[in-house]
């Protein structure tokens, strides 16, 4: 992905100075005590409570070279999802596109949708319209799940934007609605059309980024199929030892995940995208 020396956003609330203290639990643990639920958008910490995962103090952190790379490849794919969507809203719904603030933290932070940790994963939080990201995860993808690469990491911040997106289109908040009525395995269903959807945008993106800024490389696109097919809740329940259970699922199987995506790159049409509607995922 072709991204060093480009314009970056200006709507990135950066928090890393002031990483949480205490105990965190790690990744591995999480996926034992949830086996999903843990990646893009889902909020787990009501799940995580007396695990020690939570904001206990305020500490210095240091920003390291590193640190300062991941903020600079976050702020560039967020400009360039502020383009794309300002003129994909501006030409396939006739609307303007209100642009998203991601925060980037070290740690742990607080959200108005509770605590946001280096455990819970990248997520969306619709009561203050912004996306909440520790860069550390990029490492936690490559490493652990296998899903490495800087357009992986892009499909990430793509993703918890196309919740946004669906935030300002008034998706999100009729479907949390219903989810909020229904029995736990329906509104685990609502949550997988949810999360299929955002990956079709994520897909959307990805064309439209090629398209306007030339920006994706030989590669990038499987890159960020291999991305959605490794945090399938199949295979992520899989990899923590159990079952795969789809009444639990809550983002889709590996193979949902892949074909949204794609589908949204091939077609560059939102319409395409209505997950709600479709009859198969």
């Amino acid at each position: 992905m072709k991204w060093r020396g480009r314009r970056g956003s200006s709507n990135i609330e950066d928090r890393r100075r002031m990483g949480g203290g205490g105990r965190q639990l790690s990744l591995v643990g999480v996926l034992l005590v949830l086996g999903v639920g843990y990646f893009f958008g889902v909020d787990v910490t009501p799940l995580l409570q007396g695990t020690g995962v939570g904001v206990q103090e305020q500490v210095d952190t240091e920003i390291t070279p590193a640190d300062e790379r991941a903020g600079q490849f976050v702020s560039v794919t967020l400009a360039d999802t502020e383009e794309v969507w300002a003129k994909l809203f501006r030409e396939q719904v006739g609307q303007t596109y209100q642009p998203v603030t991601l925060v980037l933290f070290k740690g742990v932070t607080q959200s108005p949708c509770g605590g946001a940790s280096g455990a819970t994963g990248p997520f969306y939080c619709p009561g203050d319209k912004k996306a909440y990201l520790d860069t550390s995860f990029f490492t936690t993808m490559e490493t652990r799940l296998g899903a490495g690469g800087d357009f992986a990491a892009a499909y990430v911040i793509a993703h918890e934007v196309a919740h946004h997106v669906q935030n300002e289109l008034g998706v999100l908040g009729q479907a949390n609605r219903v989810r909020a009525q229904s029995t736990e395995a329906d509104a685990n269903a609502i949550s997988v059309r949810i999360e299929l959807q955002a990956d079709c945008f994520s897909g959307i993106w990805a064309r439209e980024a090629q398209a306007q800024f030339g920006s994706i490389e030989r590669g990038d696109i499987a890159e960020a199929l291999n991305a959605a097919r490794q945090i399938g809740d199949d295979t992520l329940q899989k990899n923590a030892g159990r079952v795969p259970q789809p009444h639990t699922f809550t983002h889709g199987t590996s193979e949902q995940r892949e074909r949204w995506f794609a589908r949204g790159y091939e077609t560059g049409d939102m319409r395409a995208c209505d997950t709600f509607s479709a009859a198969r995922l």
